[in-house]
């Protein structure tokens, strides 16, 4: 198609999304669970064609060399989707996050001021391979109220356009409009989609930091999300060293491609030469592949020395950089440098230690004596999550239902005017919240 084309059809497409979410949102919490309940029986039916539309997609990223880490988000086997159904149904049962009163207040006899919840309206999703998150995303649109446009990576067109199928499928028996998910299926629509601030109120990118930082500096709608996933794990002083590798382990290798992987590993210099043979046994037992620094070297002579990039890089993948530190406070400084403010961790039985690396490092998420890994939306209790936003305004680290709504004031009265209140014989405010 021409440009001209693509935006006028982009321009179609995002007004029935938008139609489709002004009923959306209005629909009561039974009709949107009924809703979340008909996507699940739908994805259960259509999973045959789902798994062979990914196996399809594997194989033609496969044949053109697709990276290692990519691979392995974009594999959807029956386990990732079985998953990825449950927390579809998660979202049902989690309450309705609109139409919630979280003001209610008298301004003055008769004139009463409320602040409801209510959807954002239209949400702009553009991520790369997992196209499980395309079945995140809609069940906590739905469940907020949301229309959604989703635009998937080549390499999982396949994938998103079965799920979406089955998506549509079991909508079009519910009080959804089915016109409230869209999937869009060419690169040219990227930019377009960028464009329509006019439809679209907020954009959420899931994917590589070139992905990110290429929306953010190409829409004028709002965006969410995080460009990098550099997280630390700090092994103190007073760690428990049994607790530490096992941890350590589980933060790098339980899903290395996460954003929530560990990329550097901080130890304590008083416990550098018992800790770290140990810990890189059992790394080197995962495949692991370790650099470290001077220091670190001197204590494992057969691995690399990292350099100043890999301080900066998340891998997502098997390898983990090593640095040992003097102090809490040299550990939290490193961070401060180098991490993403995504999340971090300390390995630590002295609870002061722990209480001052919680309250000073600025992160999404600041952990003590467990593993980055559990920075995720079904694990937070969320049911799902749209992306992890690292952002300092809230919302912050995983996104769920919460990041999906804002409010509107709504103020009821009888004949009150402005003029009432203002001059020499001026009306006081009552101010006085209701229950």
């Amino acid at each position: 198609m021409t440009t001209v084309a693509v935006v006028y059809s982009l321009i179609q497409i995002a007004q029935k999304t938008r139609q489709a979410a002004s009923k959306l949102g209005v629909l009561s919490t039974e009709d949107k669970n009924h809703a979340i309940e008909a996507i699940a029986l739908a994805l259960e039916s259509a999973k045959d064609d789902i798994l062979q539309a990914n196996l399809a997609d594997c194989q033609a990223a496969t044949t053109a060399g697709i990276a290692k880490p990519l691979y392995k988000r974009l594999q959807l086997d029956e386990h990732k989707l079985r998953d990825a159904i449950a927390g579809v149904r998660d979202v049902g049962k989690l309450a309705d996050p609109v139409g919630k009163v979280q003001i209610h207040r008298e301004i003055d006899t008769g004139l009463i001021l409320k602040r409801i919840t209510c959807p954002l309206g239209v949400l702009g999703i553009i991520f790369e391979a997992r196209p499980e998150a395309a079945i995140q995303i809609v069940s906590l649109a739905i469940k907020s109220g949301n229309g959604v446009i989703l635009k998937g990576g080549k390499e999982a067109l396949r994938s998103c356009e079965a799920i979406v199928k089955a998506i549509k499928q079991g909508l079009s028996h519910t009080a959804v409009n089915p016109d409230a998910v869209q999937l869009l299926t060419t690169r040219e629509e990227i930019l377009e989609l960028l464009h329509l601030d006019k439809y679209v109120d907020l954009i959420i990118p899931r994917g590589s930091n070139s992905l990110v930082r290429f929306v953010q500096e190409n829409t004028r709608i709002p965006v969410l999300g995080h460009a990098d996933g550099i997280c630390h794990l700090y092994v103190d002083k007073m760690a428990d060293i049994a607790k530490a590798i096992h941890i350590t382990v589980d933060a790098k290798t339980q899903y290395p491609s996460g954003c929530n992987a560990i990329e550097t590993l901080l130890v304590h210099s008083s416990i550098a030469a018992d800790f770290l043979p140990k810990v890189a046994a059992a790394l080197q037992t995962e495949n692991v592949e370790l650099r470290g620094d001077q220091r670190t070297l001197q204590i494992l002579d057969n691995i690399a020395a990292a350099t100043e990039t890999d301080w900066k890089t998340e891998y997502s993948d098997l390898i983990l950089s090593i640095k040992i530190v003097d102090s809490l406070e040299e550990a939290i400084t490193h961070i401060s440098e180098y991490g993403s403010r995504h999340t971090e961790a300390i390995i630590t039985e002295d609870l002061k230690a722990a209480e001052t690396f919680q309250a000073l490092v600025n992160a999404a998420g600041v952990y003590h004596n467990c593993s980055t890994r559990f920075a995720d939306g079904f694990r937070y209790g969320f049911g799902a999550e749209v992306g992890i936003s690292t952002q300092q305004m809230p919302p912050r680290g995983p996104v769920g239902l919460e990041g999906l709504i804002t409010y509107k004031y709504q103020m009821s009265g009888d004949g009150h005017i402005v003029s009432s209140y203002t001059g020499a014989n001026a009306k006081s405010f009552t101010h006085r919240d209701l229950d």
